[in-house]
């Protein structure tokens, strides 16, 4: 998926700056695919010439080079783990969930479709317990609301074991282009988190079975109930940035979805949203930047000086 340059002459908020934000090279179908430099781009991008407009109102493909500079790097980089590090929910959290009712015969299975609207709700015993109060609770369920928070409680756990399984066996990848901007980032000196609703011992997995344990004993991470309140609540980013001794506006949010992103903008936060298989038609209207993923060379997206450039302007896409 390519980034959407519209003909709008008010693409960039502060188009003094066009060129540091866009990448250095971008193609252009419909103008015999030349290559032009940023700054020949954001002279278009300025232009009074309707011709020009019209010329560049097309999708095109951004490749940001990683020794782009900027002048300032944010004090943190704070990532959201699941459709993010990893595109987990749809072969790896809700298989571990239908495994896990399965098992206990529960007689439940979550379609993709029906998956898709669960995950609107933050946390997965938070999406259990939302589904069974408005289906039904299974006939082998427990009664009393104290006993059904420790019955949904027993099954998270067992689902999060059959996930950390599938993670474990290295059966979801990460991401294009994840390991290169942690890479980026803890090079320097720019601190890195992961925060995430999940529990926190299928992020660690993630972390430090995809990552590898050098980056990950250099990685944070917040997730499951360390906050009493999940996202779209800003409290887990909050935490991390109190956490981290970084102000939340020195911080950049890698999100994927429409609750992590008015968490991490509620928190005072610039956000990159990297739509992911089950958030792709979200609107993302109030991000700092959207990309279809953080990719790497020759498919880069950004890096991270496009991410220090957000802490200085706005850039819509």
């Amino acid at each position: 998926m390519a980034l959407r340059v519209v003909s709008s002459p008010t693409i960039f908020s502060s188009q003094r700056r066009a060129a540091s934000v866009l990448p250095s090279t971008v193609t252009l179908p419909n103008t015999n695919s030349s290559l032009l430099s940023s700054k020949s781009v954001a002279t278009l991008l300025n232009s009074k010439s309707k011709t020009s407009r019209r010329n560049i109102g097309v999708v095109v493909t951004c490749s940001v080079s990683p020794s782009s500079e900027a002048s300032v790097l944010p004090k943190a980089l704070l990532f959201d783990c699941d459709g993010v590090l990893v595109d987990t929910e749809k072969d790896g959290h809700r298989i571990s969930f239908n495994d896990t009712f399965a098992e206990k015969e529960l007689g439940v299975t979550w379609d993709v479709e029906l998956y898709g609207e669960l995950l609107k709700i933050g946390g997965g015993k938070e999406r259990m317990t939302a589904y069974f109060n408005k289906v039904g609770w299974p006939e082998n369920a427990p009664k009393t609301e104290e006993e059904r928070k420790q019955f949904i409680a027993g099954l998270h756990k067992r689902k999060t074991e059959l996930f950390m399984a599938l993670i474990e066996k290295k059966l979801l990848p990460l991401r294009p282009g994840v390991a290169k901007l942690v890479d980026q980032a803890l090079g320097n000196g720019v601190k890195v988190a992961v925060c995430s609703t999940s529990n926190e011992k299928a992020v660690s997995a993630i972390v430090s079975c995809l990552l590898g344990p050098e980056r990950a004993e250099k990685i944070q991470i917040y997730a499951g109930d360390v906050v009493p309140r999940k996202k779209p609540d800003p409290a887990i980013y909050l935490l991390a940035a109190d956490t981290l001794g970084v102000d939340p506006s020195s911080c950049v949010v890698v999100e994927d979805s429409g609750i992590g992103l008015a968490a991490a903008k509620a928190a005072g936060m610039k956000c990159i949203v990297t739509k992911s298989g089950y958030t792709a038609d979200e609107n993302f209207s109030n991000a700092d930047a959207v990309f279809d993923c953080i990719g790497d060379p020759p498919e880069e997206r950004f890096d991270l000086a496009f991410c220090g450039s957000l802490l200085e302007k706005q850039y819509v896409s």
